[in-house]
C-alpha cells in the first residue's frame, strides 16, 4: 500500500502526538514513580513539544498518576532505609525538581534522623563509641558523607568541639 502524504517524513523528526507522549509517560511511570520535573525532562528528551508536554503532565497530575508529594515521601523513606541522611536526600530531591516546601515536609515526616545516624554508625563501626578524637573524626567524616547534619553527627559520635576531653 502506498504511503499517504501525511505519514511520509519531510526530513524533520516528527513530534509525537499527545497520545504518544502520554503513552510514553505512562510507560515510564509504570516502572517507577517520578517527580514532575524529572518526568518532564525525560519526555522532553523524546522530542515532545512544550504545549503537549504541559497538557500531558497536567492530565497525569489531575488523575493522580503523577504526584510530587507521594514521590517525595517515598523517596525519603527509601533512601533513609538505605542509611542516607537528610542533607543528602534533600539535595537529591531538589535535583529532581521537588519544591522546597515538599522537601521539608517529607524530611520532617521521615525517621528520627539522630537514631538513624546512630544505627548507621553502629553498623559500620560497631556498638562501642569512638574512644579517640581520630576515631571520632573518621566516623564523623563517614556520617557527613552519608548526608547527616553536623549536629546529628556530633550527637552520635560524641565529637562535640566544646568538650575538653583529653584523649
Amino acid at each position: 500500500m502506498p504511503w499517504s502524504r501525511s505519514t511520509q517524513s519531510t526530513g524533520d523528526t516528527p513530534r509525537p502526538a499527545a497520545a504518544e507522549t502520554r503513552a510514553a509517560a505512562v510507560a515510564l511511570l509504570a516502572r517507577r514513580d517520578y517527580a514532575t520535573g524529572e518526568l518532564r525532562q525525560k519526555l522532553r528528551a523524546r522530542a515532545a513539544d512544550e504545549a503537549t508536554l504541559a497538557q500531558v503532565i497536567a492530565d497525569l497530575t489531575r488523575e493522580g498518576l503523577l504526584n510530587d508529594e507521594r514521590y517525595a515521601y517515598n523517596f525519603v523513606a527509601y533512601h533513609a532505609a538505605r542509611g542516607q541522611g537528610p542533607v543528602r536526600i534533600a539535595a537529591q530531591l531538589r535535583q529532581h525538581g521537588v519544591t522546597e516546601t515538599l522537601v521539608d515536609a517529607a524530611l520532617s515526616a521521615g525517621p528520627d534522623w539522630r537514631a538513624l545516624a546512630d544505627k548507621v554508625r553502629r553498623a559500620k563501626f560497631g556498638a562501642a563509641p569512638p574512644a579517640s578524637w581520630a576515631l571520632k573524626a573518621r566516623q564523623a567524616r563517614f556520617l557527613l558523607y552519608r548526608g547527616f547534619a553536623a549536629e546529628q553527627v556530633r550527637a552520635v559520635t560524641g565529637a562535640d568541639p566544646e568538650m575538653t576531653e583529653e584523649t
